[in-house]
């Protein structure tokens, strides 16, 4: 099965939003926002502003006919700032203009008296305020106090991980059309339509049938587009519905990156006990989120910390409690790994401090603290098909692991002015969306009478390739080709209620809802024709072929009146969480891996390159492999430029400075490792895995903290007085420092 957008992609005929063809009175839409992270809005004068050439209208809060607020999870964040101001950016007014110059010249137009206040920008300075945006959480299992008493070695340390933004190619964005009898369509950039479609009619004041939410594809979305795409949407509707004309609203890359969210930085505490065997006896751990100056989905992030707080390890006795800061920075969001790399981040930080101090290679601790089969999770679940293990038994002889180390060892004694690293990095990460409720999907598909198929789901298309696996499901269900197969736009008229995509289950839950319409359909077809299945579009009758086409088939059907359209809704079985008692089975399946890292720093500039990754992977059964190979390089690499290059930066008055590609790098070609090989584990997948095959949208990016500690141990080889500090990312400027720490 391949790509079914690639040609459009390479032919540049693939349909972005800012690509839709736009009616004839269509306004155009600027974000007027705050210059302040924190103070009063005393004032906003719009005179100057309403008299520029082009202004048609500047709406504010007092313009919303329904309520002022967008908050998903928690009821805290105003579309429009009314009395206070929470961070850089934060919307106050939209200007609507016959043209985007004239807008964006109006907004400059637009003046705000603001009194501001000391923002804050820490997220353990927010903890010691009480800031808090939810009670503090905690998972445990067994009793770290006693077990303590017991590790014959203990270490404690810091460990901190910061920002990341999505830079998506396509910039949030929407475009909003009035319809008949008050009905609204709106275009929409988001991974979650549904979402967009219930806060549109919260703030407009209308039922949720009223308005119709399409998607056709992303250009780009890593959890950036989940929450976040949803102000801009109905900034737009909400300018359609009072001016009764098409508005099209389009961040520039600048405004994008001022005015939304980040992965959460965190600032952690870490201690380990280990016994005399290097095993990991208790461990304990206190998570500072910070959250930015709303709720958004932070708190649903910090629960996927705290469930892969152990990552690939089994801990008897383990303590972590996460603190959820409100600060005056723009509300950070969903990113890929979805708080699951930075709680991962912190327990692997904990045994790189255990084996520095105890001058054994950390491998030597992961190794001995692998998961293994009916293992305890923290929050209760028991492992299953645990494969980390063998993934890790696999790297080692599919790779010759101890040849690796001797070449890294041999280089770093013939050379002074280079040296390189070598790290592993397990990993094991949750598949389902930790609320339980959100674990659904629904399908729609039409047979139409000359035997092609148009198929609705709720999956959003981001370039993760999910059309593709819907058309696979939907043709090998079916048994017909796939070029017969029309994937719809994601529309909240046709499959309505759904959850985003994201938390790599998109493929999993509306795979399944497909699966289960296709195989209602094929059975309606072998009743009517008594006892035929279909095999490559050919119907056989008791294993004998026969003469009857799928087009005959169908058309037989449509003239008997067979009903040829199918609706399925899947829910995913056995999973349930009590977030009361901190227990359950939240995931459907864990996704477990082992990659092998080494890079070569250079030692007078402080700069590095990623010699290779060889991973081995735990696919399940791939239907799909040249789209999985693609989301693990994808993955790899944003993961590695978390760890090494991408510094989100923002100074003490809580403004932006890494603002532009100028200032905020992310990896290039150049950036990439040299070589990436990948072989897969070959296990049967889980039965919740659509066909048996893995998600793989978010568990590579966890392969990339690996580089971090790669590069630790190269810096260590040219200084072995450095004192390691976990503190990421390990930018060149970083490197150069500890290179000369001390020495």
């Amino acid at each position: 099965m391949r790509s079914i957008d690639a040609p459009n992609h390479v032919t540049g005929q693939s349909l972005y939003l800012d690509d839709l063809p736009i009616s004839e009175r269509t306004l155009h839409a600027a974000v007027v926002d705050s210059p302040v992270a924190r103070g009063k809005l005393t004032s906003v004068d719009l005179k100057a502003a309403k008299g520029a050439p082009g202004v048609i209208a500047i709406l504010t809060a007092g313009d919303i006919p329904g309520q002022n607020q967008i908050g998903g999870i928690i009821a805290d964040e105003p579309l429009f700032a009314e009395s206070e101001v929470h961070f850089c950016g934060q919307p106050i007014a939209i200007v609507l203009a016959e043209t985007e110059a004239e807008a964006r010249h109006a907004v400059k137009l637009v003046e705000l008296d603001i009194k501001p206040e000391q923002p804050v920008i820490d997220p353990r300075e927010a903890r010691a305020r009480g800031e808090l945006i939810i009670a503090p959480r905690t998972f445990a299992l067994g009793d770290t106090s006693s077990a303590f008493d017991t590790c014959k070695y203990i270490f404690e340390g810091r460990a901190d991980t910061g920002g990341q933004e999505h830079l998506y190619i396509e910039t949030q964005g929407a475009y909003a059309v009035p319809m008949e009898n008050g009905h609204l369509r709106i275009s929409s950039s988001t991974q979650g339509p549904t979402a967009v479609q219930r806060t549109a009619a919260k703030v407009l004041g209308i039922p949720m049938h009223l308005i119709e939410v399409d998607v056709t594809r992303l250009g780009g979305g890593f959890g950036g587009k989940e929450d976040q795409a949803t102000p801009w949407a109905v900034m737009a509707a909400l300018a359609a519905q009072h001016l009764k004309r098409p508005v099209k609203l389009v961040l520039h890359r600048m405004d994008d990156m001022r005015m939304t969210g980040k992965r959460h930085p965190y600032s952690s505490d870490f201690k380990i006990g280990i016994d005399e065997d290097f095993r990991i006896v208790a461990f304990e751990a206190e998570y500072y989120q910070n959250a930015g100056a709303a709720a958004d989905l932070s708190p649903a992030v910090l629960e996927r910390t705290l469930f892969h707080a152990t990552n690939s390890y089994y801990i008897p006795n383990f303590k972590g409690t996460a603190y959820c800061c409100r600060t005056n920075l723009p509300p950070n969001t969903a990113f890929r790994g979805f708080g699951g790399p930075q709680g991962m981040f912190v327990i692997e930080a904990a045994i790189a401090k255990a084996a520095i101090e105890l001058g054994v290679p950390a491998s030597k601790i992961q190794e001995a603290n692998l998961l293994r089969d009916n293992d305890e999770f923290p929050f209760g679940q028991i492992s299953r098909q645990t494969n980390g293990r063998r993934t890790w038994k696999l790297a080692e002889q599919r790779y010759d692991t101890a040849q690796l180390e001797l070449e890294v060892e041999s280089y770093n004694g013939e050379n002074a002015a280079s040296k390189k690293g070598f790290a592993r990095m397990p990993i094991c990460f949750g598949i389902s969306f930790t609320k339980t409720q959100m674990n659904h999907a629904r399908a729609l598909v039409h047979i139409y009478q000359d035997g092609s198929v148009g198929v609705s789901t709720g999956a959003v298309e981001m370039g993760q390739g999910v059309n593709t696996k819907m058309v696979a499901v939907a043709a090998e269900t079916l048994s017909i080709h796939p070029d017969r197969i029309k994937l719809e736009t994601t529309n909240t008229t046709r499959v309505a209620n759904t959850s985003p995509s994201a938390a790599s289950a998109t493929a999993d839950l509306n795979g399944k809802a497909l699966e289960k319409a296709c195989l209602a359909l094929k059975k309606r077809l072998h009743n009517e024709f008594k006892g035929i299945e279909i095999v490559n579009e050919i119907a056989y009758r008791n294993g004998r072929k026969t003469k009857l086409k799928w087009e005959e088939i169908i058309d037989t059907a449509f003239i008997n009146r067979v009903c040829l359209s199918e609706t399925a809704h899947y829910s995913t079985p056995a999973i349930n969480f009590d977030p009361r008692e901190e227990k359950g089975h939240p995931f459907a399946y864990h996704v477990f891996g082992t990659a092998l890292i080494s890079v070569t720093v250079d030692c007078i500039r402080g700069t590095y390159e990623f010699d290779y990754v060889k991973l081995v992977h735990d696919f399940g059964n791939s239907f799909c492999e040249q789209i999985d190979i693609g989301q693990i390089e994808g993955g790899l690499v944003q993961g590695l430029g978390w760890m090494t290059m991408e510094e989100v930066v923002y100074d003490e008055l809580g403004q932006l400075r890494s603002n532009a590609l100028s200032t905020y790098k992310i990896p290039d070609i150049y950036s990439a490792p040299k070589i990436v090989e990948i072989e897969p584990l070959g296990r049967e997948g889980s039965k919740l895995a659509i066909k048996k095959s893995k998600a793989v949208g978010e568990p590579p990016l966890m392969y990339g903290l690996g580089g971090f500690f790669a590069i630790q141990n190269a810096i260590r080889a040219f200084n072995p007085n450095y004192d390691a500090k976990f503190k990421a990312p390990m930018t060149p400027e970083r490197v150069l420092l500890s290179l000369y720490e001390n020495r």
